[in-house]
C-alpha cells in the first residue's frame, strides 16, 4: 500500500473530489510527500502552505498519529505504507 493522504472534505474540490489520495513513490519526508501531492492536486498547495512555505496556522498535518508540529515539521519522516492526515485546526472556548 502506498503513502496515502486523507484530506478534509472542504478541500476535496481541489483534489478532484477525493478525500483519500495515494501518492506515487516512497517519500522520505512530509515535504517530499507534499510535493508528490501537489503534482496531482496543485490547488491544494496554497490552502495548506503559506507564502513562506510553512504549514498554515489553521492546518494540522499528522503522520499516523504524530502531529508534525511537535515532531520535525516538514522534515518529519514518512514510513512506508502510512497515512498522512491533513485536518483543520479546531479552536474555541
Amino acid at each position: 500500500m502506498p503513502v496515502t493522504f486523507r484530506i478534509p472534505s472542504y478541500l476535496a474540490a481541489f483534489a478532484g473530489g477525493q478525500t483519500m489520495l495515494p501518492i506515487e513513490g516512497a517519500p522520505a519526508t512530509v515535504a517530499e510527500a507534499l510535493e508528490s501531492l501537489w503534482r496531482g492536486s496543485p490547488g491544494l498547495k496554497d490552502r495548506i502552505l503559506d507564502e513562506q512555505g510553512a504549514v498554515r496556522q489553521h492546518i494540522n498535518i499528522f503522520v499516523g498519529e504524530e502531529a508534525i508540529r511537535f515532531a520535525e515539521g516538514l522534515s518529519t519522516k514518512v514510513p512506508a505504507d502510512t497515512e498522512i492526515l491533513i485536518v483543520p485546526a479546531v479552536s474555541g472556548g
